[in-house]
């Protein structure tokens, strides 16, 4: 019992936190019939209905089949660090960061060793996981605070995208000069004559030195099953976009993998869906709560902008967005401030955590040295889009 109360701390951190609070919050605010408006049920129709196409695709190895076929076209290092660094980045932004980041990053420091090049697991690892949050702030559904902030907002897609556009774009331009600068362009051998399906199998098998990447092997890909879930993820942005009910798109998409693939059911991170109600209860009792209301209103009010960054810091975007849309209807500055403020500490972003326990994992005696890498690098992202919102909002 202790060892399952450890384990789900260790795990499920902020679920275990949000949910205490919104028990608080229940105390101080008695259930009545005021709590049915507190859910924001589109969200999470939304947000469940993706995650089980993308889990979907994860299981049939598709994520993996592309990054093996990106490398078989890979000719030097600064190329290798180039593809891995674009896989999370414009993954993202369809997957959602953490899906990004849980798929590649095992999967690049499979393929590092593969190739000898271990010495820089630890910046080609942060640049990933800088790929993965700037990517993913593109779109409405990179990701779970975006697809809630424009369901909250009702900001059209294409008016998100143009809001987010300028600094994806500029984020995309010091990556690129990040990995050129930082990798020579010294030819790489190792993948010369493999095909995709060689390089996968070399990355995700026992290897022969007897280090076994922490990669699985995922079930073989089939082309009906990719056509299915494709059309799926259709489904689902239909549904986003309002051109379809919600109840037809989770019917469609549950329906489907009741037939095609049950055990998604089962690696759907529902510990997020309930993360999202938790802190629903605690934010809609918090408004009724006259000082802390005009408390947190106050400080959202004076720079949305700025409070979102800063708060994203302490408690990570996610938990920001929710609080911040409770007390203001600055979106554009709630938006970019969310996802600006993804960047900067390790827990700006709870994806970036995935990436740390992914190095300490496979180099226990490195992890503060990536720290260090890393809070360098985001803290550079950071300043210099920070800057930019201000100078254009």
């Amino acid at each position: 019992m202790q060892h399952r109360v450890i384990g789900l701390l260790k795990n499920e951190t902020v679920l275990v936190v949000a949910a205490v609070i919104a028990l608080v919050s229940c105390i101080l605010i008695p259930p009545d019939r005021q709590y049915l408006g507190y859910i924001h049920v589109n969200t999470l129709t939304q947000l469940g209905s993706l995650m089980m196409v993308v889990c979907g695709f994860q299981r049939i190895g598709v994520f993996h089949a592309i990054g093996a076929g990106l490398l078989s076209r890979v000719r030097s290092v600064r190329g290798l660090a180039l593809v891995l660094v674009s896989l999370p980045f414009f993954s993202s932004m369809f997957i959602t960061n953490d899906v990004a980041l849980v798929t590649f990053v095992p999967f690049a420091i499979a393929v590092l060793i593969m190739a000898g090049l271990e010495s820089h697991a630890l910046l080609i690892v942060t640049l990933m996981t800088l790929g993965a949050n700037v990517g993913s702030m593109l779109t409405p559904i990179g990701n779970a605070h975006n697809l809630y902030l424009k369901a909250r907002s009702e900001m059209p897609a294409g008016e998100f995208l143009l809001l987010m556009a300028p600094y994806t774009l500029v984020a995309a331009l010091m990556l690129f000069l990040c990995c050129w600068f930082a990798f020579r362009n010294q030819r790489l051998n190792k993948f010369e004559g493999m095909d995709a399906q060689e390089i996968r199998r070399s990355i995700l098998a026992p290897r022969e030195e007897g280090i076994q990447p922490q990669v699985k092997e995922m079930q073989q890909s089939s082309g009906w099953r990719i056509a299915i879930y494709l059309l799926l993820f259709l489904v689902c942005l239909l549904g986003v976009a309002k051109l379809i009910p919600q109840w037809a798109m989770v019917l469609v998409v549950a329906v489907t993998f009741l037939i095609c693939d049950r055990r998604v059911f089962l690696h759907v991170d529902w510990g997020l869906l309930l993360t999202f109600v938790a802190f629903f209860i605690f934010i809609g009792n918090a408004r009724r709560i006259p000082q802390f209301y005009n408390l947190v209103s106050g400080l959202v009010n004076i720079h949305p902008l700025i409070t979102s960054v800063l708060c994203s810091q302490l408690i990570s975007n996610v938990p920001t967005a929710l609080l911040v849309s409770g007390f203001s209807t600055a979106w554009r500055p709630i938006i970019l401030g969310t996802n600006l403020g993804g960047l900067g500490t390790l827990v700006a972003s709870m994806a970036s955590l995935i990436s740390y326990k992914a190095v300490v994992k496979q180099y226990p005696g490195k992890k503060g040295y990536y720290l260090k890498i890393y809070t360098v690098f985001n803290l550079l992202f950071l300043v210099v889009l920070v800057g930019m919102a201000l100078l254009l909002e």
